[in-house]
């Protein structure tokens, strides 16, 4: 079998006008969570702390860390940048029609 780098198999997929489209509406989910995970990190944090700090459940950061958080407030966003020394930023832009 043929190994292939993911980068080029995501490049082909993204071929696909359907696909590409729910990929578009989930990449801020997915970009979001990685920089949480990146800052919790760089603080030397575990979820629980986190959670902890912001009085909230472990399980609740493990979502928003997950990606698939859909009704997270921004409340929360800021009590969670606060903990994490940062600060949520919230920007609207045109959708891109094909």
């Amino acid at each position: 079998m043929k190994s292939v780098k993911f980068s080029e198999y995501k490049k082909e997929l993204l071929k696909d006008p359907e696909l590409k489209a729910e990929y578009d509406d989930i990449e801020e989910e997915f970009a979001l969570a990685s920089e949480i995970i990146q800052l919790r990190k760089e603080k030397n944090i575990t979820q629980k702390e986190l959670a902890e700090k912001i009085g909230t459940s472990q399980p609740a950061i493990a979502r928003l860390e997950s990606g698939s958080y859909n009704k997270v407030s921004l409340s929360f966003l800021r009590r969670v940048a606060e903990a994490l020394d940062a600060k949520p930023e919230v920007h609207l832009r045109k959708k891109v029609h094909s």
